[in-house]
C-alpha cells in the first residue's frame, strides 16, 4: 500500500459510515416495537369469500400489531384527555345509547368493567379515535384475519387441530357476563395474545363485506339470497368461525356497541403499507 492509498483509505470509510449510518439508525428505529406491540411478518391473506375477479389471496405487509386488547384501564386514561369521548358526552352519531354501558361513571370502570378487562361497549368511531390518540390505526380485516390465522404453533393455524378445535369451541360458547383479564389466553406463534377467545374485535374496513337477502333486518321478498347458497365458492365451507366473523362484520353501524365487541391498534411500518 503506497503513501496515498493509505490517506485515501480512512476517507472512504468515513464515507461509507456517513451513508449507511442514518440508513442503519433508521432500520433500527423500524424494528424496534412500539410499547406493547409486536411485529406481525408479511404475509398473504386469503379471503373467506371473493367475487370472479378478485385475486385468490391479498399480500399483507408486515405490521405492528397490539399483542393485548385495549382494556378499560387504557381507555379511562383516553377518556380523561379527551372529554367528548365520555359517556355522558358522546355525540350520538359517534356512539349509541350503549356505550360504554358497564361503566359506573365516566371517569370510573367501576366493578363491572375491571380496569385488565378489554373494554367493550365501543363503537367503532371510538376505536377509531383511541388509536389515532396513540399514533396506531385499526387493522385492516387483511391484517387481521392474517394474524388471527396464526395458531400457538405455526402460522397457518387450519394445519393445527388442536387450535382449530379450541376455535370451534370458542365461537359455540356465549361470552360470559363479567369478561376476564385480558392476556390470559395463549400467545399465537406472533407473539399476540386474545385474537380469539375472548372478544369480537373492530377492524378499519368493517363494512366492506356485502351481505343482501338474509342478513338482519332485510324486508325484501326474496329471503334465499344469502342462506340457501351463501358457502358456494367460499374458501373453507366448514370453517364456521371465519363465517361467523364474516356475518358479524357484515351486521354493523360504526355508532353500534355491545358487550363482547372490543379492538386493538396496529400500525404500518411504512406510510402506504395498509
Amino acid at each position: 500500500m503506497n503513501h496515498q492509498t493509505a490517506l485515501m483509505l480512512p476517507l472512504v470509510l468515513l464515507a461509507v459510515m456517513a451513508v449507511s449510518g442514518p440508513a442503519q439508525a433508521q432500520q433500527r428505529s423500524a424494528d424496534t416495537p412500539p410499547a406493547g406491540m409486536t411485529l406481525v411478518p408479511a404475509g398473504r391473506y386469503t379471503p373467506l369469500f371473493r367475487a370472479e375477479k378478485d385475486p385468490k389471496d391479498v399480500p399483507v405487509p408486515r405490521f405492528w400489531l397490539d399483542i393485548l386488547p385495549v382494556t378499560n384501564g387504557d381507555y379511562l386514561e383516553f377518556v380523561r384527555v379527551h372529554p367528548k369521548w365520555r359517556r355522558s358526552q358522546v355525540k350520538r352519531i359517534f356512539a349509541d345509547a350503549e356505550y360504554l354501558r358497564r361503566w359506573a361513571g365516566d371517569l370510573d370502570p367501576g366493578t363491572n368493567a375491571p380496569v385488565n378487562a378489554p373494554v367493550t361497549h365501543v363503537s367503532w368511531f371510538a376505536a377509531k379515535a383511541y388509536c389515532a390518540w396513540k399514533g396506531n390505526r385499526l387493522p385492516t380485516t387483511a391484517e387481521w384475519e392474517y394474524a388471527a390465522a396464526a395458531s400457538p404453533n405455526c402460522t397457518d393455524g387450519e394445519r393445527d387441530p388442536e387450535f382449530v378445535r379450541q376455535l370451534r369451541h370458542w365461537y359455540s360458547t356465549p361470552s360470559p357476563e363479567l369478561l376476564p383479564p385480558v392476556g390470559r389466553g395463549r400467545m399465537n406463534v406472533f407473539g399476540v395474545h386474545d385474537l380469539h377467545g375472548l372478544t369480537w374485535e373492530w377492524v378499519a374496513d368493517f363494512n366492506t363485506a356485502m351481505v343482501t337477502g338474509d342478513a338482519r333486518g332485510d324486508t325484501g321478498l326474496d329471503r334465499q339470497l344469502f342462506c340457501g347458497s351463501g358457502s358456494e365458492g367460499a374458501k373453507d365451507t366448514s370453517n364456521f368461525p371465519a363465517f361467523m366473523r364474516y356475518g358479524f362484520r357484515s351486521s354493523l353501524k360504526a355508532g353500534y356497541t355491545i358487550h363482547n365487541l372490543g379492538f386493538r391498534g396496529a400500525r404500518s411500518l411504512h406510510p402506504n403499507d395498509k
